[in-house]
């Protein structure tokens, strides 16, 4: 940029300007109002011929003159000095677009001085007519002055038709000019009052005392009620995004919207108190109190009224870094260090360069460990990808934060100098290497055995939240799904006459033993879930039934948990499934299926916390507690104190989810569409890396989501679901198109990646309406390996044609039984031993392809097959 920069670190920059104008401006508005305070007590004292009071304007014109004069004076240098430091650019427009309006305010600033001096030093040495027209007169010019400064602060507010024109008129007398001018007119009046109080304090006579403190009373609490009324017309002519802005109710800014509320009351109390006839004492104690309160009802307004203009020191113009909103594009191409004239930094040192680019757009608001807005604490739980993610997102959702402006690289350096040399960098994480645990594969006897029995999980990895005394964003409920089929000439799928029972390996019964959910039972289940899940957390073995429409059986909501008795973190939990004679009670057939459950949800990586398990997986109580204040921060929610009254909550208690028939509360985003694309606002211009910092699919993590034939040949996610930006708005545009409000604000800043604009992004039901499957595979037989379709964009029409719901052509063999769960087709990858994903195809055909593959038609076929050979869906 042109200036330098003032290096800052234990006081940043807000430090510097709120401690020296929040007295400034006090004084500088006890300037305005006790000029009128003056002449009129001055003939108030002629009018009734008591030299007593006339004694009493005398001393207040002292104590005046010094305050005003000469802390006001010079705290008034002091703003000018740090602005003009801090904020060079900032200040050099206002100098420039007002330096009509500053010399007038300064002639007149200049006409006050010399009013009051003439007013104190000739008090009792000129005619009593002509020195109340000197007083009058500062009066006059005082108030001129503030009538300038009014509409030179408002400016930065709300600067109206400048923006346009660029014109001084426009500028000065801008949207927010009147009420703001009488606001501050009636607050100079209330604390001309309150000061009054210090100097009645000290009239020795006791009538005369009374009198003025009665005076000074109706002047304090007639002020505030009318500064009361103006504040809320000044709120009334503000733009709608910023009135949005400040009716949030975040924590920091209702705090002071009830201090506005509580110091007016107070002052209205206090100084209808004060004329009653009190003790000095009491009276002293209560103008001390008085005076505090004025500084908490004015610093209150000028605390709203920055919150209000943020992120802008210019509103719609210049950002609080003194970057031109119309410079955004150009800095973010060329880069912000490339452009700063008085910077020299190398990104190829991340950290240094970071440190630039932190004094840059930072350092103007944010400290280093100091006692205003320290960056510390804020940053303290991010690791480098997490931090890169949260400036990637600054300014987007929540706009009281700039956007971060530069380079990714520029990005990266600035996560990276806040993390590693602020904090002192993060430990990294533990790599799961892999563990071969032993799988006992089911025997089959091609010659002799009458049935084949199929199982599969329906998902193909079911990942739920373990923070259960915080939140839960999917409850441990597995669907566990079998298919039986006679072996013959013209195979038969068997639904009637038979019962299928399931249970799960040794080692993970009872997880109502070592996990919290059913602590917390009460909080989570109820309309949104079935009530049968695992009441005791024992529902791991029992019968499944018949889906007669699909021709196969289901287990369903099974309350399955990653971890093991032994205290060790398994995703992979093997149900074996038999298949008995309902009449004779013979074991027909006996398979197996891993039931895929994960816990390894990256919530850390942004909010903070451990590992909760192994330090490889689980949402730790810290990392749990740090999603539901930001929740609670930018909802206006209650997730923390209802959490830490034992009461958690379930996400579909509140937000529709059709994966759980939960209907939520009306207006709100269903919880795909707001997860999706609140974080698609954070994870930008990323690949199907951005899946895997909250899926579990972490190269060096101990689950993968997605482990079948798709990820082996280097099919990511981004091939069928689209990156981010284009996943999250599918779902979104759903939502605007049903009239959720909530789907605009997440996607003003998404732009689509696969397709031109968001105009061609085909709107989708999360769960219903997925990628499918023919979409790519439109070749009968064996399929090409350099398949280039993108299934983007392609969603079925209803769940029935989801690839986990559908039939093959004869409308009886699922899909799914014989190629696998979705993400995980066989032949799958698992960490957890080589098998251990794909027992069926080696129970039935002694490799690891899918049912029926390399002429292996003789598992369910017992006679030639002609024609083609594999079950083409409709």
């Amino acid at each position: 940029m042109e200036y330098p920069i003032w290096e800052l670190s234990t006081f940043g920059g807000g430090f510097f300007i709120a401690f020296i104008s929040i007295f400034h401006v006090y004084i500088a508005h006890f300037a305005v109002g006790g000029g009128l305070f003056l002449p009129l007590f001055e003939s108030k004292a002629v009018k009734e011929n008591s030299p007593l009071m006339l004694d009493y304007v005398r001393t207040h014109t002292k104590f005046f003159l010094i305050l005003t004069m000469v802390f006001g004076g010079m705290s008034g240098v002091g703003i000018w000095y740090s602005i003009s430091v801090l904020a060079p650019r900032a200040t050099s427009l206002l100098i420039r677009t007002f330096v009509f309006g500053w010399a007038i305010e300064w002639v007149f600033f200049l006409l006050e001085i010399v009013a009051l001096l003439i007013f104190y030093y000739r008090f009792d040495k000129m005619d009593r007519r002509d020195h109340l027209k000197i007083g009058w007169l500062y009066f006059i010019f005082a108030w001129m002055s503030l009538f300038v400064i009014n509409g030179i602060i408002g400016f930065m507010l709300t600067p109206g038709v400048w923006l346009k024109d660029g014109g001084f008129w426009g500028a000065l007398f801008n949207p927010s000019f009147w009420p703001s001018l009488f606001f501050r007119t009636f607050i100079s009046f209330m604390i001309a009052g309150l000061f009054g109080f210090i100097t009645a304090g000290r009239i020795p006579n006791k009538e005369v005392r009374n009198k003025v403190y009665r005076c000074c009373s109706r002047w304090a609490i007639v002020s505030v009620v009318l500064a009361l009324f103006c504040g809320w017309w000044y709120f009334s002519v503000l733009p709608p995004e910023t009135l949005q802005r400040l009716t949030l109710k975040a924590a920091r800014i209702s705090t002071f919207y009830r201090l506005i509320l509580i110091c007016g009351a107070s002052i209205f109390i206090l100084g209808a108190a004060m004329m009653v006839r009190l003790p000095k004492e009491a009276r002293v104690a209560l103008t001390t109190i008085l005076c505090i309160l004025g500084i908490g009802f004015l610093g209150s307004f000028e605390f709203l009224r920055e919150s209000a203009r943020k992120p802008y020191l210019v509103y719609n113009y210049m950002y609080s870094s003194q970057i031109r909103t119309d410079e955004v594009s150009k800095l973010n191409r060329a880069g912000i260090l490339a452009s700063s004239k008085w910077v020299r930094a190398d990104l190829n040192d991340l950290a240094k360069a970071g440190q630039s680019v932190f004094q840059i757009e930072c350092s103007c608001c944010h400290s280093i460990g100091g006692p205003m807005n320290d960056i510390m604490p804020l940053t303290e739980k991010y690791p480098v990808i997490g931090m890169d993610s949260k400036l990637n997102g600054m300014g987007k959702i929540n706009s009281i934060m700039p956007p971060f402006i530069g380079t990714r690289t520029e990005r990266l350096a600035l996560a990276t100098y806040i993390v590693d040399d602020l904090h002192g960098s993060k430990a990294a994480e533990n790599s799961f290497v892999g563990e071969d645990l032993k799988v006992e594969v089911p025997p089959f006897d091609k010659e002799n055995d009458e049935y084949v029995l199929l199982a599969w999980n329906n998902l193909g990895m079911h990942c739920i939240s373990d923070s259960y005394s915080e939140w839960v964003l999917l409850p441990p409920a597995n669907d566990l799904w079998a298919q039986l089929i006679r072996r013959g000439e013209k195979p038969e799928v068997v639904t009637s006459g038979v019962t299928l029972k399931y249970h799960v390996e040794p080692g993970f019964e009872n997880p109502a033993d070592r996990s919290e959910f059913w602590d917390y039972e009460h909080s989570h289940f109820g309309a949104n879930l079935e009530p049968h899940i695992g009441l005791s957390g024992n529902g791991l073995r029992g019968k499944m039934h018949l889906k007669e429409d699909l021709k196969s059986f289901e287990a369903s909501l099974i309350p399955v948990e990653p971890y093991t008795e032994d205290g060790k973190y398994n995703p992979y939990p093997i149900f074996t499934v038999e298949a008995y004679d309902s009449k004779t009670g013979k074991l027909l057939a006996t398979t197996a299926a891993v039931t895929p459950t994960s816990t390894e949800m990256g919530c850390k990586n942004c909010h903070g916390g451990p590992w909760k398990m192994k330090g490889i997986a689980g949402i730790s109580q810290q990392t749990g507690r740090d999603v539901i204040s930001s929740h609670d921060r930018l909802s206006n929610t209650d997730l923390v104190s209802e959490a830490a009254a034992g009461n958690p909550k379930l996400c579909q208690s509140c937000h529709p989810d059709p994966v759980l028939g939960a209907k939520g509360k009306p207006g709100l985003l269903n919880l795909p569409a707001a997860i999706h694309g609140f974080h698609a606002n954070f994870l930008t211009g990323r690949g199907a890396e951005a899946c895997a910092y909250c899926h579990p699919n972490r190269p060096d993590g101990p689950t993968k989501c997605l482990r079948g034939v798709h990820s082996q040949k280097g099919v990511s996610c981004v091939r069928c679901h689209g990156y981010l930006e284009d996943h999250a708005l599918s779902l979104l545009k759903k939502e605007k198109d049903s009239g959720k409000p909530g789907a605009e604000k997440l996607m003003r800043n998404l732009k689509p990646r696969t397709v031109e604009s968001t105009a061609d992004v085909n709107a989708r039901i999360p769960w219903i309406q997925e990628p499918d499957c023919r979409t790519c595979h439109v070749v009968k037989g064996r399929i090409p390996d350099n398949i280039k379709s993108n299934s983007f964009n392609v969603w079925t029409k209803n769940g029935s044609e989801l690839y986990r719901l559908s039939l093959d052509n004869s409308g009886k063999v699922m899909c799914i039984a014989c190629h696998n769960s979705p993400h995980a087709n066989y032949p799958t990858v698992n960490k957890y031993g080589v098998d251990r994903d794909n027992i069926a195809p080696m129970q039935y055909q002694k490799n690891q392809r899918a049912i029926g593959a390399d002429n292996n038609c003789n598992v369910c076929h017992l006679g030639n097959v002609e024609g083609d050979k594999h079950h083409w869906m409709k």
